[in-house]
């Protein structure tokens, strides 16, 4: 069982920068792949960004690719999600997950463990 803890969301000016936590409980947290997902106000949720297991391989949304950073600190069992150049349109809900494997993953049912999530607001 993992339980995740999102922090470091709030309300930033267009343009600023956000760092986003995520802390892991359990051992299962630096075996499997870590994901960031986020739902705005009367939309689905969506993929942002996904690290494997070693942090070896990344993969991005195409509209956060060379703004957000995704990392993690297996030692600590912690993940996070820079967020630089923000736009009013990254306004969301922001969740953190633990996938099933060890490897990079897009979609929502190959994560098993969800976070309550973190809100970012970004105004204009």
């Amino acid at each position: 069982q993992v339980q995740l803890v999102e922090s470091g969301g709030g309300l930033v000016q267009a343009g600023g920068s956000l760092r986003l936590s995520c802390a892991a409980s359990g051992r299962t947290f630096s075996s499997r792949a870590l994901g960031w997902f986020r739902q705005a106000p009367g939309k689905e949720r969506e993929f942002v960004a996904t690290i494997s297991w070693s942090g070896g391989n990344t993969y991005y949304a195409d509209s956060v690719k060379g703004r957000f950073t995704i990392s993690r600190d297996n030692a600590k069992n912690l993940g996070y999600l820079q967020m630089n150049s923000l736009k009013p349109e990254d306004t969301a809900v922001y969740y953190c997950a633990v996938g099933r494997w060890g490897g990079t993953s897009r979609v929502e049912y190959e994560y098993d463990y969800w976070g309550q999530g973190t809100q970012v607001t970004v105004s204009s």
